[in-house]
């Protein structure tokens, strides 16, 4: 059967092939593991059992998220030269899901290593994905924009999903049950992919509906709920519909095969085969990138070398050629750099901006306020059993009681009503506190003697008359389920972009491709721009309102809805034939670095945690100037950009000669007549 007719012999639903829905639900649940462990990543280096500090933190944080961008670019050669896309989905998946699992393990060498697991998986399990996908259709199909649509959707999906569940579970419950979790999912998108038809549909339907559940249950205040809603019923509606699909059938069984079957036999490595010399491969390669990640500035200057190698060759392919195409590898370079500054500025939603809603946000909608006849009251504060509320160890506040908590007049010392060994300091994310036996009135003491146990689920506090008009009670939204706010964002406003820029190009008012780039970078400045603001009007205890946090993404998410899309299509259209493969690597390695730039960027809102004494995140007020001096100048730089980038886009836009493309486009329509 000849490839044509293969495709054309394909079961569809709604027009396109089934096989996509499979994918879909496939790169939602590895988009969901792999953003539920990176919700949680900074958080559980500095709160959990390694104890870093926030620059340490980030440094780790950039050489991992910088590596995993370049991965893929290797994974990518490898699957089309050798294995084909389908095993290197499944090795891939494989090594994420190992890498997950070893991360509920607390020791440093593990974790580095599982680190290390999750960016080779990635290498191999995202690029191919996406290229099984694109087989499915026709070249030229009218079709593939939109199944490509389709399947961003079911990665933002996914990444919806990883902060409401895999961040309130670790966050709530601990650690380890949160990337237990996204392990879960990782595990259930590679069987997804890899299953039989009638099994990859009661993995679907089943799963689907157990996590909308799980989401429509596990919260209590209206906003949260009505958060949760949303992403739960957008599951439960696409899972009903692969469903439908796989009834029609799944996926082909000749997608994702390798070119040559005969290469993967071939002796290579005295008995090993080809095949198995990339297993071999990656396998010691782990080590090595965990070594990477773990001594970060080696990753460091590793992508710099590379970088500059990229460089030379792509200035060295402008001298060898015409004017036409010098003038578009100019534009691609000038447009790649700033990309790498978008980049740069919009990873800190992982980092910078995760610890700032941690410390700084006021996520706690308050039942009462503290009255006159409160005063000489003894109040119980809840205590919550997980370790998230103390870095260093120890039961934490679970965040109900945090603006009163703010003001106790305690001092450094045992901690009041904890157990001894929970001595470290109690870091609620408002402020530190802690207890000392020899300050504390007789009615404290008492108290303290009364709830001491092994395992404490609240302590007593006496309200004195300067805490009246102090909010207690409520609930609070975890910090992590903020990074749930960009990819709802996408899928809110995704196709409504799509749409605006075909509406346009009717009526020729579509802008080139360097505007859209002005535009991404001039509302991601906005952007940062409300989390300055919002600092600006934080109240005396270094609190900053809500509003201003979701304004600031909603802002960077429709400025990626400007830039993100175009850019590798820009690619595809601009570089000459004979290195657009070159080219794109390139592109992927300055997103590589970029995301390297974006961990060095939020070192500048690093805390220092005590120096040589107790670790000790410094109070809101402390940290809430450093957050919004920083955020400003990430403001005034990326509006700066856009405006460069609008003042070069008529030279840029008249050197990407699209009058030419359109000439070989209607050539080549009309040579296939």
């Amino acid at each position: 059967m000849t490839d044509r007719a293969r495709l054309d012999d394909q079961h569809t639903l709604l027009g396109h092939p089934t096989g996509l829905y499979v994918l879909f639900f496939a790169e939602m649940w590895e988009r969901f593991s792999y953003y539920g462990m990176r919700a949680l990543l900074v958080f559980y280096m500095i709160k959990g059992f390694l104890g870093y500090n926030d620059n340490d933190a980030y440094a780790v944080y950039g050489a991992y998220t910088a590596l995993v961008y370049a991965t893929p670019f290797i994974g990518g050669i490898l699957a089309d030269r050798l294995l084909g896309q389908r095993k290197a989905v499944i090795l891939g998946g494989a090594l994420m899901a190992a890498g997950h699992l070893l991360m509920t393990i607390e020791q440093d060498t593990i974790f580095f290593g599982a680190l290390a697991l999750l960016i080779c998986g990635n290498g191999f399990f995202k690029p191919n994905i996406s290229t099984i996908v694109g087989s499915l259709y026709p070249q030229g199909s009218a079709r593939r924009d939109s199944g490509f649509t389709l399947f961003y959707i079911g990665i933002n999906l996914g990444a919806a999903m990883s902060g409401l569940l895999c961040g309130y579970v670790g966050e709530t419950f601990g650690w380890h049950y949160g990337f237990g979790l996204a392990t879960v999912g990782m595990l259930v998108g590679l069987a997804v992919f890899w299953a039989p038809t009638r099994l990859a549909q009661a993995l679907i339907g089943g799963t689907g509906l157990l996590t909308a559940g799980a989401m429509f249950t596990l919260e209590k205040d209206p906003i949260s709920l009505a958060i949760n809603a949303l992403v739960g019923t957008a599951l439960m509606v696409s899972a009903g519909i692969a469903v439908a699909a796989l009834n029609r059938g799944g996926l082909p069984d000749w997608a994702g095969l390798p070119k040559d079957p005969a290469l993967l036999k071939k002796k290579v490595l005295g008995p090993l085969n080809a095949e198995w010399a990339v297993y071999l491969g990656t396998f010691l390669a782990v080590p090595l990138i965990a070594l990477l990640v773990q001594r970060n500035t080696l990753a460091g200057i590793l992508l710099s070398v590379i970088g500059v190698v990229a460089l030379a060759s792509l200035l060295l392919a402008v001298v060898k050629s015409s004017t036409v195409e010098r003038q578009r590898m100019f534009v691609i370079m000038v447009l790649m750099f700033f990309s790498m500054l978008f980049w740069a500025f919009f990873e800190q939603a992982g980092s910078s901006i995760n610890n700032f809603t941690d410390r700084n946000v006021d996520r706690v909608f308050e039942e009462r306020v503290i009255t006159q006849a409160d005063v000489g009251q003894t109040v119980s504060i809840p205590l919550n059993q997980g370790q998230v509320g103390l870095p260093w160890g120890g039961p934490g506040l679970d965040g109900l009681l945090k603006d009163l908590w703010a003001d106790v007049p305690l001092e450094e010392g045992e901690a009041a009503g904890l157990p001894e060994d929970a001595s470290a300091l109690l870091v609620n994310g408002l402020t530190t506190i802690t207890a000392n036996e020899e300050v504390l009135e007789p009615e404290q003491k008492r108290a303290q003697a009364e709830t001491r146990s092994p395992n404490p689920t609240e302590v007593a506090w006496t309200v004195k008359p300067e805490h009246v008009g102090m909010k207690v009670g409520g609930t609070e939204i975890r910090a992590t389920k903020f990074q749930s706010a960009n990819p709802i964002f996408i899928m809110l406003f995704g196709l409504v972009f799509s749409m605006l820029w075909v509406g346009l190009g009717k009526l020729n008012l579509d802008p080139p491709i360097p505007v859209k780039f002005g535009l991404g970078l001039l509302q991601l400045g906005l952007g940062f721009g409300a989390l300055w603001y919002g600092c600006s009007l934080a109240d005396e205890r270094g609190m900053v309102g809500m509003g201003w946090l979701v304004l600031g993404y909603l802002l960077h998410t429709t400025g990626e809805l400007c830039l993100s899309p175009v850019g590798l299509s820009m690619v595809t259209k601009l570089a000459p034939g004979r290195i657009v493969s070159m080219v794109m690597g390139a592109w992927f390695l300055a997103t590589a670095f970029s995301a390297y730039l974006a961990g060095l960027i939020a070192m500048l809102t690093g805390a220092e945690h005590g120096g040589d004494g107790p670790a000790v995140i410094p109070p809101p007020q402390d940290t809430v100037g450093v957050f919004g001096e920083v955020f400003g100048q990430i403001a005034i730089a990326a509006i700066i950009s856009s405006v460069i980038v609008f003042a070069l886009s008529p030279i840029l836009t008249k050197w990407m000669h699209m009058e030419v493309l359109e000439e070989e486009a209607e050539g080549a329509a009309a040579g296939g007549h």
